[in-house]
């Protein structure tokens, strides 16, 4: 007993450095995935930032690379008209286009006033027009050189920058040279801060024959209308595309040197740089600590809802690793118990035997008095024997459920009364008192409910103290029911033991039972009115005694 007691203390501390253990882990695995939950998000709050603005600069990409380039198939044929018509497209479809001005614009080797002059070559605007949203109708042309002797001013200069850029490209073209429209981008766009001009792109035939112009003086050449319109644009008219709303509490379109948004430090920002004519520009990202830390919440919650799971299973795992091994080890004592107790009582009798035996082989004459009390220690201690077997094959036989009912029809007056007169001869201090009412008879099987009998008898002699060892039986008829009531003046049950004496090999630690008892008498009698279709319960209170109930569906003899 004392290796049982220290494994038990053993047991213990070994459960709680297990649960410290798993519950250190979890914890751990908790602050990790915290941490990583942060800086995956932290990460991506810097990452995502360049789908955000691939995003909101697609539109001026589109403007850019497909739009602009529609002009080129007109030809050079644009008139006020259906450049204003192409201008409020534009400007409808693309709210970062501010003004459009368009050039209309001839190339000629002819004299012509206000113009750009290469070689031979001359480029002038003819006509300056100025397209914007909610124009006012009139105003849409600044400049007609049929009908004005003035020299243009409005926008000259962007004009100029692509007429010079158009001259320079053709003094050193190269008929032989095939391609030139690789070098469109350079030669027939300007684009500068918020601004974009555009020339259409000539033929290659025209390009020849502007390169002729420009070195060779001969007769006036026809005149080449061509198209030029400048975009200026609004970088704060374009619309942010914050497809990312749970990492970016705030994106901001910010000119490139701007430094007053990040002035509060406890935001978290980054930046993006725009492109084209939208260099002067960045994209601004902001979110404070409050905002993002949702995020992480969001994306840890579930994480952290799993890892706790996990190591529930573990935990409950480890809970039945431990009941089983509870259970196995209660299970063990039980056996070392019931093996002792066994023992013993198998022990004593053979004693006996052996020693009335030896007593009667040693002697060389026996009186008839002499040899009647040996006879009868040896018929006491076999009936001894055999009642232990009996109770053991019994037990077995009712858990197997392999022993049928032999039903007889019993007289309880006199069932209880040879009963009573049986201990009474065995043990002279027991009195025993029996009430029957409303039933005589009872069709049963007078073993099984004998046994009954004999084990709660038998319990109350031995569990009562010295002056106190009294029985009152009482059967009574309740509707279909027949009621055995046993009552005692014993030791009484504890309450926390009610729930164990029913159990097999179960015996509450006690004076009453260090020797003697097996552990199966009361478990015996649960297992047979189980069988039976009965019912037994106790009451008990320490001190005062113990009342045992067993009820029996009541049948009579057909």
């Amino acid at each position: 007993m004392i290796i049982r007691k220290y494994s038990g203390k053993k047991n213990f501390v070994l459960n709680i450095v297990f649960l410290a253990l798993i519950a250190g882990s979890m914890l751990a695995a908790l602050i990790i995935a915290y941490n990583l939950t942060s800086r995956y998000v932290y990460n991506e709050f810097e990452r995502n930032k360049t789908e955000v603005v691939d995003k909101t600069i697609k539109p001026y990409n589109d403007f850019f690379q497909n739009k602009i380039s529609e002009i080129s198939l007109y030809q050079g044929y644009l008139d006020t008209t259906s450049a204003e018509k192409l201008s409020m497209a534009m400007l409808k479809e693309y709210p970062f286009v501010n003004e459009v001005f368009f050039y209309d614009t001839e190339i000629s080797n002819h004299q012509v006033r206000y113009a750009i002059t290469v070689g031979n070559l001359t480029i002038a605007p003819t006509t300056i027009a100025h397209y914007s949203r909610n124009q006012k109708p009139g105003t849409e042309i600044l400049f007609n050189g049929s009908a004005s002797s003035e020299k243009p001013h409005f926008n000259i200069n962007e004009f100029n920058r692509i007429a010079a850029k158009f001259s320079a490209y053709l003094q050193g073209f190269e008929e032989s040279k095939s391609g030139f429209m690789d070098e469109s981008t350079e030669t027939f766009y300007n684009i500068s801060p918020n601004r974009i001009s555009f020339m259409n792109i000539p033929r290659e035939e025209e390009i020849k024959a502007f390169k002729d112009l420009m070195n060779n003086k001969g007769q006036q050449s026809p005149v080449y209308e061509q198209d030029i319109l400048s975009f200026k644009l609004n970088a704060g008219r374009l619309k942010i595309r914050n497809i990312y709303p749970h990492f970016f509490e705030k994106v901001a379109i910010v000119p490139l040197t701007s430094d007053n948004i990040a002035a509060d430090s406890a935001l978290i920002t980054t930046e993006f740089p725009l492109s084209g004519a939208f260099t002067n520009y960045k994209l601004f990202f902001s979110s404070s600590p409050q905002f993002l830390a949702k995020e992480i919440k969001r994306r840890y919650l579930p994480l952290a809802s799993a890892i706790v799971l996990v190591y529930g299973i573990i935990i409950f795992i480890g809970f039945l690793i431990y009941r089983n091994l509870h259970i196995n080890n209660k299970l063990f004592k039980l056996q070392y118990d019931f093996v002792n107790n066994l023992t013993h009582e198998f022990k004593t009798p053979v004693s006996v035997i052996k020693i009335a035996g030896n007593n009667i082989r040693r002697a060389k004459q026996l009186s008839d008095t002499e040899r009647g009390h040996y006879g009868k220690i040896l018929d006491e201690e076999a009936d001894k024997l055999n009642d232990l077997m009996n109770k053991l094959l019994s037990f077995t036989q009712i858990e197997n459920q392999s022993i049928k009912l032999k039903r007889e029809n019993i007289n309880l007056e006199i069932f209880v009364q040879n009963l009573i007169d049986a201990y009474q001869i065995k043990y002279a201090d027991f009195q025993i008192g029996y009430e029957i009412k409303d039933v005589e008879h009872f069709y049963c099987d007078p073993v099984l409910l004998g046994s009954l009998f004999q084990n709660l008898t038998d319990n109350a002699y031995k569990y009562s103290p010295q002056g106190k060892k009294e029985l009152d039986i009482a059967i009574t008829r309740e509707k279909t029911d027949i009621v055995f009531t046993f009552t005692d003046k014993g030791i009484g049950i504890p309450k926390d033991e009610i729930k164990n004496i029913f159990k097999k090999f179960y015996r509450i630690q006690s004076e009453f039972n260090q020797q003697g008892s097996v552990g199966l008498g009361l478990a015996f009698c649960k297992e047979l009115v189980n069988f039976m279709d009965g019912d037994i319960s106790v009451n008990s209170k320490i001190g005062v005694g113990s009342e045992f109930i067993i009820t029996l569906p009541y049948n009579r003899m057909i």
